[in-house]
């Protein structure tokens, strides 16, 4: 009959907006749940510094964490921290240029010459997860004399938020 077919036309028409709309629901979702940040770094008070050189103006600006959005860091995430590692200073190094390399992430700039230094920035250009936006990350590795530390920055290049992207790949 007319009603039945109505029926099936309304119901396929009802799931096929739903599946339009799903992506939305869930980037409202995301947005509900993580806090409106886009630059993450292990170091609140020192964070690595990004390498700027390719950054346009219709990029994100860089900038200080404010007091609340390091509170706000350090609530929501509590694993984004730095580590500290018994090891010699390039060996770490060395570790990190494996992660970098294993994460397919594009460096910015060469690795630094670690020849008779202390610290090393890394910089690289990692991909988003969700909708592969680009992001800066700064890996800086610095040896202190009894340990070896490595601190990490990441921050998104577009949109006012980044989802828990940045920590995402900072832990």
């Amino acid at each position: 009959s007319f009603g039945d077919r109505g029926g099936r036309d309304l119901s396929v028409g009802a799931l096929l907006a739903l599946l339009v709309l799903a992506p939305y629901g869930v980037a409202v979702y995301w947005a509900t749940i993580y806090p409106p940040l886009r630059d993450i770094s292990t170091d609140l008070d020192d964070p690595p510094v990004l390498d700027t050189s390719d950054r346009t103006s219709d990029m994100n600006e860089l900038s200080p964490p404010t007091p609340g959005e390091q509170s706000l860091q350090a609530d929501t995430y509590p694993l984004v921290s730095g580590h500290s590692y018994n090891l010699p200073f390039e060996t770490v190094v060395d570790a990190v240029e494996t992660v970098l390399d294993r994460r397919d992430w594009q460096l910015t700039a060469p690795y630094p010459d670690i020849n008779g230094q202390s610290e090393a920035t890394i910089n690289a250009l990692a991909k988003g997860f969700v909708l592969g936006l680009p992001a800066d990350v700064a890996i800086r590795v610095t040896d202190d004399g009894e340990q070896v530390i490595v601190d990490m920055r990441s921050a998104s290049r577009y949109g006012r938020y980044d989802l828990g992207d940045n920590a995402a790949r900072i832990t």
